[in-house]
């Protein structure tokens, strides 16, 4: 275990920028009643955040996407899809087939 400093917020700025991200997002949006409920939202947003969610260091490709997905240039052809995470605190878009 390695300890910080109490007068040092930046010794541990990736730990306070991921729990922000979370308080931000989704935390302040939801009640948790038990530690089963909030293990399964935090494992939830965990695989929204690293296969669905643009990141604008990785030129909005969310973390384990490879490339950048097929633009849709006829709408009617290639209507979006919707799903609704977490109750629709969430929404993933992509392209129906």
């Amino acid at each position: 275990m390695i300890k910080s400093a109490p007068q040092a917020p930046r010794m541990n700025a990736h730990c306070e920028r991921v729990i922000g991200t979370i308080r931000r997002e989704l935390l302040d949006h939801i009640l948790i009643t038990g530690e089963a409920h909030a293990r399964h939202v935090l494992k939830t947003y965990e695989d929204h955040y690293n296969r669905h969610r643009p990141h604008q260091a990785r030129d909005q490709l969310p973390p384990e996407a490879l490339q950048h997905p097929a633009a849709a240039h006829d709408l009617d052809t290639q209507r979006p899809y919707r799903t609704r995470i977490l109750g629709g605190l969430i929404n993933e878009y992509r392209h129906a087939a």
